[in-house]
């Protein structure tokens, strides 16, 4: 039975006064799950005062109480696991295996983030100068804001606001207006944590609220994860109104496979990447190039994929889940519909694929196309879709050059039993994320999520060290403190003495 999504403002769940709504849907089923308000400006000016009055009181806070915080999150976390991904499944679609990993890939953020201390440490020079030292404070920034996907409604919103949050910054977060139930029990199981009223508030809209929030001169951060045409706007926006802004776009990644590779691995990982979370990942390899003779593992790679069928959240057998909307379904049909006009060969066709007793769901069969040129719609355009595309290259250096002449640099792997091969490939290829016998290298977040070129607009990455740097500011000191004789007359000049 649907409801109205709760906004949460100043540490409460309310319902908004909004004139203007969205359905949240099933994308099994298109059946409406709860109605969404697209918050009013007051609304959100509202959650905007609130975080910036709670800053003056968080930044203040301890950074091992700030991390405390963040300890007891990842344990209700922990304990929610299974109950977050149920919810995550039924408003993105996803199998339980899929949603369940996405819960958790956000759980190991919180776990970083509960190690903010070490990361907030600055650096000291002594005696920089005669009876001077030198020393580097971190410190928070204010009110930062997060727009998240629709793709990842667990992991991307706790990439973002626990280490912002622990960094001593409050945050402002405006879900995908298609799965925001995920996001309003992440903040309530944080609220049961123990955060403090207004550390975090959650706003709901579309491009309106988007558009006031990138205005709002109270909010020093925007971190946004989405399409290309919108993660430009999104920076252009933000900057222009002097804010700092990580903005994270599409990709098109390339697995090559070298015919040194094992076939039977090679093959499993690339119908798990291709298809898994019916390819509406950022991760997705979604172009396979094909070194040599291993072109001739094509059938083989067919045969795989025809097996994937999707279906229900709920369903163990089921590969993937339907694509997110209806809208989504038709633009990735019309993709596979250009590929054929176009000259490629549709080795396995999804686009008229069903599921039994769910003839309203948004669903697309694997689909594998052959003789794809780099000129053709289905490389040019990122399909998110269950969308494989395979090409031929001779050697190595050619498949590195077509990789690299991608507008887009998220990630790309390479499968091989050569070393040398591998190395050449990591060293040479323009692409942020490389795995070496791995499909998808998003790394833990220990490290930062990397993407380079048309895939992020920016300057400093998600999770990691470079979000530590992101969320805060660096004072630096020089001090001295006079003994017992003074520096007769004044110092005139910039050099310290």
């Amino acid at each position: 039975m649907s409801h109205s999504v709760p906004l949460f403002i100043d540490g409460e769940f309310r319902q908004s006064v909004s004139q203007e709504w969205v359905d949240v849907t099933n994308p099994a089923t298109n059946e409406v799950l709860a109605h969404l308000p697209c918050a009013t400006e007051e609304e959100v000016n509202a959650a905007v005062r609130s975080a910036l009055a709670a800053f003056e009181s968080w930044k203040k806070v301890p950074v091992p109480e700030r991390a405390r915080l963040m300890l007891r999150y990842q344990h209700l976390l922990k304990e929610h696991h299974d109950e977050l991904a149920q919810l995550l499944s039924q408003e993105t679609g996803k199998t339980t295996a899929d949603a369940k990993g996405d819960v958790w890939r956000g759980i190991e953020v919180v776990e970083q983030a509960a190690n903010i201390a070490s990361n907030m440490m600055g650096e000291t020079v002594e005696n920089v100068a005669s009876d001077i030292d030198t020393y580097s404070l971190i410190q928070p920034l204010g009110v930062c804001c997060g727009i998240t996907p629709f793709n990842f409604p667990a992991m991307i919103p706790l990439w973002m606001f626990p280490l912002a949050i622990a960094a001593g910054n409050t945050f402002v977060l405006k879900p995908s207006e298609q799965v925001p139930l995920t996001s309003v029990r992440l903040a309530q199981l944080f609220e049961q944590a123990g955060a403090p009223q207004g550390v975090l508030q959650i706003v709901h809209g579309r491009k309106a609220q988007v558009d006031f929030l990138l205005a709002h001169p109270d909010i020093r951060t925007i971190s946004f994860v989405g399409s290309v045409k919108v993660a430009q706007y999104i920076y252009q926006q933000g900057t222009a109104h002097f804010k700092r802004v990580q903005a994270f776009a599409g990709a098109k990644n390339h697995l090559v496979v070298m015919p040194d590779a094992n076939k039977e691995q090679v093959i499993n990982n690339l119908v798990g990447a291709s298809v898994g979370a019916a390819g509406q990942r950022c991760m997705a390899i979604s172009v396979a190039i094909l070194v040599g003779e291993a072109r001739h593992w094509l059938p083989d790679l067919k045969q795989a994929m025809a097996a994937m069928r999707p279906g229900r959240w709920d369903d163990e057998h089921a590969a993937y889940g339907p694509l997110i909307s209806p809208q989504a379904k038709q633009r990735v049909l019309s993709l596979i519909e250009q590929g054929k006009q176009q000259g490629a060969v549709c080795e396995l066709d999804g686009s008229q694929c069903t599921v039994d007793g769910l003839p309203q769901g948004n669903w697309v069969g694997p689909t594998l196309f052959s003789g794809v040129t780099t000129k053709m719609s289905l490389y040019r355009e990122e399909i998110f879709g269950p969308v494989l595309v395979c090409m031929q290259a001779d050697s190595l250096e050619e498949a590195i050059a077509v990789i690299n002449r991608n507008p887009y640099g998220n990630g790309t792997s390479i499968f091989t039993a050569s070393g040398g091969a591998a190395r050449k490939f990591q060293h040479q290829v323009q692409v942020g994320q490389v795995g070496i016998n791995v499909p998808i290298p998003v790394p833990l977040p220990f490290f930062s999520f990397t993407g380079w070129r048309g895939s992020f607009y920016g300057d400093l990455h998600a999770y990691g060290k470079q979000a530590v740097r992101f969320f805060t500011e660096t004072k630096t000191v020089t001090a001295r403190w006079f003994e017992d004789d003074i520096p007769s007359g004044p110092n005139l000049t910039i050099h310290l003495r």
